[in-house]
């Protein structure tokens, strides 16, 4: 039988019918719940059962793990029972239609030894409308998925730009770097995720990327220096070595020009002569900000650095519904038409 939810504090109601997930009820029906990954491993979806019960046929519950009792995944959970759902809407990405279209790479840049930059392009007649930080899926002729944050801000959406990890052994990100040629025709799915900045806040930013986790808050960066968002804003970015900040002159010219925006790299390896912050980048944030509980904290890259951060931060004051995440996670290899598999900073199983 079908069951219906209700959001709290949004008000909003939907009838999710049998056998079907929350979140793919809401996603149906037009109301913007958080979700990441898809897969019950990031988390970004988490809300507070307030009433009501559910159950998770699927067994991909990794992010329950730690977590409080009344914790819903609603990318996996299956309502029992009518439901009162306690979840922060994400009203923006969820009036923004979802397109399948192709497009051509029209340009491949080589940003660091394992980070190539694509550029590409739509049909003269179609543009792809977005919000800073969500990611779009390429299609591939089997039917797998492979899913890249959108690097540039929706002012800017003449072409559509990726930042691609390359993994050893992994197909995909392997063409990327050794076999597709410029012109190449694809198929992408997007815009897709929630990972998207609260403009209606007053509170100050933290954002903190792993790796190629830099990618998405590039994009937000770029769209809040052309609205003029008048709020402070701390980057952290956290990579192995000195060689891995791609793109290093960019985010040093941010700071140079705006006041209020502050750059941090740290690394976890760092070379001999790095005289910069060393160590996790969630603890260079605690170090920095030990009481969040003002901050607004965004979050993007491997799903271990998310997590840590999530505990950490809470321990310093900032309540979860002020933490935004966009936690990467390794593709799978089943076909799944419908849903999108959301890779971890290195983009790509190395089984494939």
């Amino acid at each position: 039988m079908s069951f219906k939810i209700r959001t709290d504090p949004g008000g909003h109601t939907f009838v999710v019918d049998p056998g079907e997930t929350v979140l793919a009820a809401a996603l149906r029906q037009g109301i913007g719940l958080p979700y990441g990954c898809r897969d019950g491993k990031c988390g970004s979806c988490a809300g507070r059962l307030l009433a009501g019960r559910v159950e998770y046929p699927s067994g991909r519950t990794e992010a329950l793990e730690g977590q409080p009792a009344d914790t819903c995944l609603t990318c996996q959970a299956v309502p029992t029972s009518d439901l009162v759902l306690g979840v922060r809407e994400v009203a923006g990405a969820a009036q923004i239609e979802v397109k399948t279209l192709p497009c051509r790479v029209v340009k491949k840049e080589r940003l660091s030894h394992d980070v190539m930059r694509l550029y590409l392009k739509l049909p003269e007649n179609q543009r792809l409308q977005f919000l800073a930080g969500q990611y779009v899926d390429f299609i591939l002729r089997d039917g797998r998925r492979r899913a890249f944050s959108i690097a540039n801000a929706p002012h800017d959406d003449m072409e559509i730009e990726l930042h691609v990890r390359h993994i050893p052994g992994g197909e995909f990100t392997q063409y990327v770097f050794e076999g597709m040629p410029e012109k190449t025709i694809l198929r992408i799915q997007g815009p897709l995720g929630t990972f998207v900045l609260d403009e209606g806040s007053s509170r100050p930013i933290i954002m903190m990327g792993g790796g190629t986790g830099f990618a998405p808050l590039k994009g937000m960066i770029e769209h809040a220096i052309h609205i003029g968002l008048d709020r402070p804003i701390w980057l952290y970015w956290g990579v192995r070595s000195r060689r891995d900040i791609y793109l290093h002159a960019l985010p040093e010219r941010w700071a140079d020009r705006y006041p209020s925006l502050r750059f941090t790299p740290v690394l976890s390896e760092p070379d001999p002569d790095w005289s910069g912050r060393r160590g996790l980048v969630h603890e260079a944030v605690v170090e920095d900000h030990p009481d969040l509980s003002g901050f607004d904290v965004y979050m993007s890259g491997p799903p271990a650095m998310v997590e840590a951060a999530r505990t950490a931060f809470e321990d310093g004051g900032l309540p979860r519904d002020r933490m935004f995440s966009d936690a990467f996670e390794y593709a799978r290899d089943e076909k799944r038409p419908g849903t999108s598999d959301r890779p971890d900073d290195a983009q790509e199983s190395p089984a494939d």
